[in-house]
C-alpha cells in the first residue's frame, strides 16, 4: 500500500486522533466518547454529563445533542444533510490530500446511501427499497428459522462456543449473502470484510485499522466486480440481479450499494444479538419472564435496542443557516447526535437506565435513525433476532456466560467481538416465533 494512503489516513484520521487524545484529557465530552476506550464500552454515564450541560452542547469538534426530540427533529430536518465520517471538521488544506489516493465504492463515502442526500439518495433508496417491503421480510423468515436450527444443531458438543462467531454473526450473514445472491461458501470472507471496515464509521481511528479498512474495501470490489459479471450472464432472484435488470444504477452505484448492504445488513444484527445476550443474562428475572411469556419477545427486541444501542451515533451537517435551541448554526455546522443518549431520555422514557422487557413505549428508540434515511433493513433486524435469541435461549436453557465477554473497540458501532459460553444442557426442540 502506497504512501499516499498513510498521507490520507493522516488527513482524514491521524490529526483528528491527536486533536481528540489532547482534548479528552482536558475533559471534554465529546472527545472522550471518541478517544477513550473505556468509556467507548460503557458511555452511559458520560451521555448523562452531557445531559446535564444542555440542550446542544458546544465541543471544539462539532455540537453534540442527547435529547430525544432534538435529535429526532435534526434527523428529518431537510435543512440537516448526512455527513461521511471523512469529512468531519478537519482543516481543508489536509482535507485535499483524500484526493490522492481514491477509494473504491464502500459503506461510508458516496455515492453509499449512508453518506448523500436527496436527490441521488432517494433515487437509490426508492431502487432497493423493494427488497426490505413487509411481504418480503415475511419471505425471508422460513430461512431465518432455517438457518438458526441449522447453527444450533451444529453446536459443539462439548457445550462450548463463541456466541459471536458461532451463532450472532451468523444468522445475518447467512440471510444477507442469500439477498445479494453470494455464495454461502463465501460468508467467512465477507464477515472479515465487515469486520475490517467497521471502524471507518468512527473518527480517528489507528493506522492500522485504516490500513485494514482499505485492502478490505479492495478486496471487495474485485469481488464484486467478478460477482456482478456472473450476475450479467446468468441472473437470479437476488437485490443485485434485479437492479442490474432495472439498468436504474451504473456501475459504482451497483457496488457502493451492494457494500452498503452487505455490512449494514449484518453488523447491527450482530451486535443487537450480542447485546441481547448479555443483558437477558444479567436480567434472569426478564429472561424468566420471556419464557413463561414468549409473545413478550418482540418488546424485548425494542428495549434492547434502546437500552444498549447497537448503532450509537450518527451525524448530521447544516446545508443552510439554522437555528436550534436558540442558537444559530452557521452553514457547514457539524451536529453529532446521541443516539443512545437520546434513547435514555428521562422525559421520554420512565427509568430509562432500567432494563424492562415489558416497557410500553420501548419501540420510541432512535435506533434504527428517523427520517429519510431510517435504516431500510430494521424489519429485518428485527425478524432476525427475535426468532434467533429465542430459539437459541430454548434450545439451551441453562446458557452462561464463561468469563466476560469483549467489547468491539469502536464508538459508533457497539456491540461484542468474542462472547464465550457454556451451553448447558441442550433442549430437543425449540418453538418458532
Amino acid at each position: 500500500m502506497g504512501p499516499q494512503y498513510w498521507l490520507r489516513w493522516m488527513s482524514v484520521h491521524g490529526v483528528p486522533r491527536m486533536a481528540l487524545k489532547t482534548y479528552a484529557r482536558r475533559g471534554d465530552p465529546l472527545a472522550q466518547l471518541f478517544g477513550d476506550p473505556a468509556i467507548t464500552h460503557d458511555p452511559y454515564p458520560l451521555l448523562e454529563s452531557i445531559r446535564a450541560r444542555g440542550r446542544l452542547v458546544r465541543t471544539p469538534f462539532a455540537r453534540v445533542t442527547v435529547e430525544h426530540d432534538l435529535c429526532r427533529n435534526i434527523l428529518r430536518d431537510n435543512a440537516m444533510g448526512t455527513r461521511a465520517a471523512e469529512s468531519f471538521d478537519i482543516p481543508r488544506p489536509l482535507r485535499g490530500l483524500t484526493r490522492l489516493a481514491p477509494l473504491p465504492p464502500n459503506p461510508v463515502e458516496p455515492p453509499s446511501m449512508l453518506v448523500i442526500d436527496p436527490p441521488e439518495h432517494t433515487r437509490m433508496r426508492r431502487s432497493v427499497s423493494a427488497a426490505f417491503t413487509p411481504r418480503a421480510i415475511r419471505r425471508l423468515q422460513d430461512r431465518v428459522e432455517s438457518v438458526t436450527e441449522e447453527l444450533l444443531d451444529a453446536m459443539p458438543g462439548d457445550g462450548s462456543a463463541d456466541l459471536v462467531a458461532d451463532f450472532a454473526a451468523q444468522v445475518p450473514i447467512a440471510i444477507i449473502s442469500d439477498m445479494l445472491g453470494f455464495p454461502r461458501s463465501a460468508k467467512e470472507q465477507f464477515l472479515g470484510w465487515g469486520d475490517a471496515i467497521s471502524p471507518l464509521l468512527d473518527i480517528g481511528i489507528p493506522w492500522h485499522s485504516y490500513r485494514g479498512a482499505v485492502a478490505a474495501i479492495r478486496e471487495m470490489d474485485e469481488y464484486a466486480d467478478g460477482h456482478l459479471a456472473q450476475l450479467r450472464r446468468s441472473p437470479g432472484e437476488d437485490i443485485l440481479s434485479s437492479l442490474l435488470t432495472a439498468g436504474d444504477l451504473d456501475e459504482q452505484d451497483l457496488k457502493a450499494t451492494a457494500s452498503l448492504l452487505m455490512g449494514a445488513g449484518f453488523e447491527t444484527t450482530v451486535n443487537l444479538i450480542g447485546n441481547a445476550i448479555v443483558q437477558l443474562l444479567a436480567h434472569p428475572d426478564q429472561l424468566a419472564r420471556l419464557r413463561a411469556e414468549p409473545e413478550l419477545w418482540p418488546n424485548a427486541v425494542e428495549e434492547v435496542l434502546r437500552f444498549d444501542a447497537p448503532v450509537q451515533n450518527t451525524g448530521r451537517v447544516t446545508l443552510e443557516e439554522v437555528e436550534y435551541e436558540g442558537v444559530r448554526l452557521r452553514k457547514g455546522t457539524t451536529v453529532v447526535l446521541s443516539l443512545a443518549g437520546a434513547n435514555r431520555d428521562p422525559n421520554v422514557f420512565e427509568q430509562p437506565n432500567r432494563f424492562d422487557i415489558t416497557r410500553a413505549n420501548a419501540k420510541e428508540h432512535l435506533t434504527f435513525s428517523s427520517g429519510i434515511h431510517a435504516c431500510l433493513g430494521a424489519s429485518l433486524a428485527r425478524m432476525e433476532a427475535t426468532h434467533a435469541l429465542r430459539a437459541l435461549f430454548d434450545r439451551f436453557p441453562d446458557l452462561r456466560l464463561d468469563g466476560p465477554p469483549q467489547r468491539r473497540p469502536l464508538f459508533t458501532l457497539h456491540g461484542y467481538s468474542h462472547m464465550r459460553a457454556n451451553l448447558g444442557r441442550r433442549a430437543e426442540h425449540t418453538t418458532p416465533v
